[in-house]
Order: C-alpha cells, then structure tokens, then sequence
C-alpha cells in the first residue's frame, strides 16, 4: 500500500515554528522550576525491555505500551507510555544506595498505543518529579508545591487540584464495608462511573454516600468524615485536611474520594491538576510504591504535566525579535544583537527578502522594518 507523501501515523505530529520553540521553552522552564525545589534531572531511554516498564510500580498493569522486538537482543522492547516507572528503575538500579529521600526530576516525549477522545495525540511531552522514599503528607505536599511552582512558570493561571484517595474502595473492602475481590472490582468500577443505581442494584449501598462527597474540599470533606465506615481512616482524613489546609489558600481545591480512572497504581491518595483555558486535565500525581530487585518496596510520590496543551494555547509562544543581516553587514555587531536575545537571519544573496523579520541591521543598529 501506497502511504501520501507527508502522512503521519494517526495521533502523531510535527511541531512547526513556532510552536516547536514554544514546546522547548515550556519544557526548559519547567524543569528549572522543579529543579529549583533540589530535584536533579535524570534522562532515560525511550525504549526498555518491556518486564523494566512494568515491573518497577506497584499495581501497574501491561497497558498502552507499543511493543517492538530488539533485532539486537531477541527481546520485546515497549516505547515508554510514561517516564514514572523508568524514574523508579533508575531511583531502584542505579541510585539504590543514594540517600532517601531522592529527589529526580525527568522531560521527555512518550508514546501512547491508544489516542483517546479527549486527547488524540499518541505523542506527549512530559515532565515531572519523583520524591523517592517517603509518601508522607510532608512529602505529598512538598510535591504539589513544586507541580504548582512548575505550572506557574509554565503560565499557567487559575490551577485547580482534584484530589482522590485511590485506595479507599480497596481499604473499605477489606475492613468497615466488607466486599469479596470480584465484587470490590465491580463496585470500585460503578463508583468511578458515578453510576449510583449500578451500584444499588448490585447489592452496594453503603458505598453509595461516597458519591455525595464530591465537590469543593471545604464542603466535600466534612461529607466524607461523616460518614460511619471512615471512622476508622481518620488519620486518611487528616492527612487531606492537613494538605488542603498547606496549598489551599493558592489553589482551587476539590476531592472526588473515588476516582480511580488513572490512577491504577497509586496508593493513599492521588491528584488532577487543571488550569484556565485548558480542557481535561494537564497532570497527575500521587503516593505510590516503587519495587526494587529484591522484592523490597519503597514508598514514593510524583506528578506528571503534559505539555502539549499548552502549547497548543498559546503558552510559551514569545514575541519575534528577528533582526535582518543584509549581505555586508558588521559582524561583531550582529553577535552583540544575538547576546542581548537577538534572533539574527543573515541574507545569503543581495536582494534577498526580509522574510519572518521584525527588523533590519542599519549603521549596527536594528531598525524596524515597515
């Protein structure tokens, strides 16, 4: 079959000025703002034998990794669908003896297997953080301060974070409100399609009244303490109560205790991240636990942002400074234009065009052209 000159692969794309500058801008001052926090930036592969991506996070399952055979090896690579579990590899190979906790910041493209409705491209820049050794309430809030310092610096305006206790049906189930596996599966999926008579008709009642606490932390909180089974998660409660009471005052917060689309492999709480003009959610993060070679485990707690809707709208899109070299021009001037942010297009022939420039080089000044 004949593939059109041109054609791409569905969900993937090229970047063209100048959103491609954008992309990287965005990226470099995510980083730095996460590297001011003390996390040091690692850089793994694209590609890893297939049993590395999926045997670093607890809970996490074989699912949106495209798969290859190394010609090399014999061996099923995967592309990574996210930099997470390559940051705990690292955090559990490499730097194993490193003090705890270990701060890693990471930027990098993944690839998907699927495209979704809400975000079709299988290609995503992403960065993060991971703190490694401790999933504390001191070291969850420490990570969404660094989320929100990174967006902030992204430009990113009016962030909202959802909060959710990943674990909760799981920990409900095996103690106040008791339910067999299969039928903890079938509630935990009834209860994250917020599809209450699924739930009643499937014999779950009591864990109807979590989907009324939903909303707004100020108001959703005190819905979810109220209820009997949470008696005996109050130090779960407190931990919330104690982070929204540390980020609140900066941020919209809401809780939705039971969603879990997401957040397959996190543990005693997990967060969405949102900002104004932006559709769906622009990160993720939360508590979970790394395995190292020797089976041990270890907790941790990250985020995740994607990039690429923000450069879609606009963010780190600068004003063109472009000046116009003409054939003859001062050299030493043009590298004086260039140290003080000057983006400089020298002409090749003499009656070549001015083309994407705001200015010209004139007498070694640059003048604006009409």
């Amino acid at each position: 079959m004949t593939i059109t000159p041109g054609l791409l692969p569905e969900g993937l794309r090229d970047r063209l000025p100048p959103q491609a500058e954008a992309a990287s801008r965005l990226m470099h001052r995510v980083i730095v703002a996460i590297g001011r926090h003390g996390y040091a930036r690692v850089s793994p592969p694209l590609a890893e034998f297939e049993e590395e991506l999926l045997g670093r996070l607890k809970s996490s399952r074989a699912q949106d990794l495209l798969r290859v055979v190394d010609p090399v090896s014999q061996r099923t690579l995967a592309l990574r669908p996210d930099l997470t579990a390559q940051v705990g590899r690292i955090a559990a190979t490499r730097m194993a003896h490193a003090p705890r906790p270990l701060r890693l910041a990471y930027g990098g493209q993944v690839v998907k297997l699927r495209a979704t409705q809400l975000r079709p491209e299988r290609e995503l820049a992403q960065a993060g953080a991971e703190l490694i050794g401790s999933d504390t309430v001191a070291a969850v809030t420490e990570v969404l301060r660094v989320a929100l310092d990174a967006l902030k610096a992204a430009g990113v305006t009016d962030i909202t974070i959802d909060l959710t206790l990943p674990d909760l049906i799981e920990t409900l189930s095996a103690g106040p409100l008791p339910l067999s596996p299969s039928k903890t599966r079938e509630v935990r999926a009834l209860l994250d399609a917020k599809d209450a008579g699924g739930l009643a008709a499937a014999g779950a009642s009591d864990y109807l009244p979590l989907l009324e606490a939903c909303g707004p932390i100020e108001t959703a909180l005190p819905k979810l303490r109220a209820l009997p089974a949470m008696a005996a998660l109050e130090s779960r409660i407190a931990g919330v109560e104690a982070i929204a009471r540390a980020i609140g005052g900066t941020v919209t917060l809401t809780l939705d205790p039971t969603e879990r689309h997401g957040f397959e492999y996190q543990t005693w709480i997990g967060f969405s991240l949102f900002g104004h003009g932006l559709a769906g959610e622009i990160g993720r993060g939360g508590a979970y636990t790394l395995i190292h070679n020797d089976e041990a485990e270890e907790p941790a707690v990250g985020f995740s942002l994607f990039l690429d809707p923000l450069v879609d709208i606009g963010l780190g899109v600068e004003e063109a400074r472009r000046v116009f070299l003409p054939v003859g021009h001062d050299p030493e001037a043009a590298a004086a234009l260039r140290r003080e942010g000057w983006t400089t297009v020298a002409a090749l022939e003499a009656d070549e065009a001015p083309n994407s420039c705001t200015h010209v080089l004139e007498g070694g000044e640059p003048l604006p052209l009409p």
